[in-house]
C-alpha cells in the first residue's frame, strides 16, 4: 500500500481508538454440506457464501464458513466452536435437517440466531422456547405439499404409495403429506422409507408397485432423490411419480436422465424463472441472484444456493435494527437481531417473499412455490 493511501486509514484507526470508539464488526457463522451425502444441497450453500453482503451500513459483516461434511456429530462441533471460539452474532445453515436439529439446542442455549436454508419444519413448529431462536430459509413441507396434492386431486388420483427418507426430513414429509392427502380424499397404500446413503432401493420400489397406486411421492433431498425414482421406472411402473423441492437441484435431471422424466414437483420459481409472469415480485431477485452465481461459478446455481442467499436479504434488512439496541458480539445484539428478523414483513427474496410472526418462523405463502413437470431435461411451469 502506498503511503498517500496509508495514512488516511492509519488516522482514521488511531482518531477511533482515542476516542473511544470500537470498529464495529458482526459474526456470522456459516455451516454446510459441502461434502457427504447432502453435498447436492451443500456446494451450492458454500458457493452462495460469496455473494453475500460484507458490508452492511456502516458494519462489516465477516463470515466464517466450515464443512460438516453431511454429518450431525461434526456439526454438532463445529457449532460449539463457532460459539465459544469466534463469539458468533448469528448462524446460516446447515444443509442437512438431521444436522439442522441436532445443533438447535446449542443455538438456543448460545440465545445466537439460526437462519436454517433446510427442509423439514420441525426446526421451527411446533414453535416453543428453543425454536423461537430459528429462521427458516426453504419453504415449508406444508407449502410445497398442498400444491401437489391440489395436482394430485386435479388429474383424478385416487390412491398413493409414498417413499422417504428414513431421518428427519422423510418423518415430516410423511406426516404433512399424509394428513393433506387424507383430506383430499386420496388414499396412502404404501409406505416405504429408505437411507441417504442407500445404493438399491429395488425392495421397496416392488412393494409399492405391488400396491397399485395411482401416484408414488418421493420424499428425498439431492442425489438420493434419484433412486426411487429411476427403480421405479426400471420395474416398470407407468403412473405418477412426484417430487419434493428436495429434488429441485441440476443434478437430478444429470443423474435421472430420460427415466426421470414427465416427473412432478412443486418447488421454488427460480427453476422456471422464464414462465414466471413479470408481476411477480421475486421474479428479478432471483434473476438476479442466478446471474450473480453464474459470473463467479460459471454454472447456474440449484435452488439451494438462494436459502443461503435469502438468508443473507433477512440480515442485511434485520442488522441496522438490532444495532439501535447494542452492539455486535453481545447478548443483547444477538438477542436484538432475533426480534428483528422476527419482524421481517414483506422482504422479497430469491425463493419468495418473507413475512415472519412469532408464531411463523417460515413466513412463505403461495408466491414461494409453483408447480412444474419435466419435459426434454427442463423443467416447465404447470399453470394453476
Amino acid at each position: 500500500m502506498s503511503l498517500r493511501k496509508f495514512l488516511p486509514a492509519a488516522i482514521g484507526t488511531l482518531l477511533a481508538a482515542c476516542c473511544g470508539v470500537a470498529l464495529a464488526q458482526v459474526k456470522i457463522g456459516v455451516l454446510y454440506s459441502a461434502t457427504g451425502p447432502v453435498a447436492v444441497v451443500g456446494i451450492p450453500q458454500r458457493n452462495s457464501v460469496a455473494l453475500l453482503p460484507h458490508k452492511i451500513g456502516d458494519v462489516s459483516i465477516e463470515y466464517i464458513p466450515y464443512d460438516d461434511a453431511s454429518d450431525p456429530t461434526q456439526a454438532v462441533q463445529l457449532a460449539r466452536r463457532l460459539i465459544s471460539e469466534q463469539n458468533i452474532d448469528a448462524l446460516i445453515g446447515p444443509s442437512g435437517s438431521p444436522n439442522a436439529m441436532a445443533i438447535l439446542p446449542l443455538m438456543a442455549e448460545g440465545g445466537i440466531p439460526m437462519l436454517a436454508p433446510v427442509g423439514t419444519p420441525a426446526v421451527v413448529l411446533p414453535m416453543d422456547d428453543k425454536k423461537r431462536w430459528v429462521f427458516k430459509t426453504t419453504q415449508n413441507d406444508s407449502l410445497i405439499a398442498d400444491a401437489i396434492v391440489a395436482h394430485m386431486k386435479k388429474n383424478g388420483v385416487k390412491t398413493v404409495g409414498f417413499i422417504g427418507f428414513n431421518d428427519p426430513y422423510g418423518d415430516s414429509w410423511l406426516k404433512e403429506f399424509s394428513n393433506q392427502a387424507a383430506k383430499a380424499g386420496i388414499t396412502l397404500v404404501a409406505t416405504e422409507r429408505y437411507l441417504r446413503s442407500d445404493q438399491s432401493v429395488a425392495g421397496q420400489a416392488i412393494k409399492l408397485i405391488a400396491a397399485k397406486p395411482d401416484a408414488v411421492l418421493v420424499a428425498g433431498a439431492g442425489g438420493p432423490t434419484v433412486l426411487p425414482h429411476a427403480t421405479l421406472v426400471d420395474l416398470g411402473y407407468k403412473g405418477k411419480i412426484y417430487q419434493t423441492h428436495g429434488a429441485a437441484t441440476p443434478d437430478f435431471i444429470r443423474l435421472g436422465g430420460k427415466k426421470v422424466e414427465g416427473g412432478f414437483m412443486a418447488a421454488s420459481l427460480m427453476l422456471v424463472l422464464d414462465e414466471i409472469p413479470k408481476t411477480h415480485p421475486s421474479k428479478k431477485v432471483a434473476q438476479g441472484f442466478i446471474d450473480a452465481y453464474e459470473k463467479i461459478y460459471g454454472v447456474k446455481p440449484a435452488t439451494f444456493g438462494a436459502n443461503v442467499f435469502d438468508a443473507g436479504l433477512m440480515l442485511q434488512r434485520a442488522v441496522p435494527e438490532a444495532l439501535k439496541k447494542a452492539k455486535p458480539g453481545t447478548p443483547e445484539f444477538r438477542s436484538a437481531l432475533r426480534d428483528a428478523l422476527e419482524q421481517t414483513k414483506e422482504l422479497v427474496g430469491a425463493q419468495g417473499v418473507y413475512n415472519m410472526t412469532p408464531q411463523d418462523h417460515s413466513g412463505f405463502d403461495a408466491r414461494g412455490r409453483v408447480m412444474m413437470t419435466l419435459h426434454e431435461g427442463t423443467w416447465h411451469l404447470i399453470p394453476d
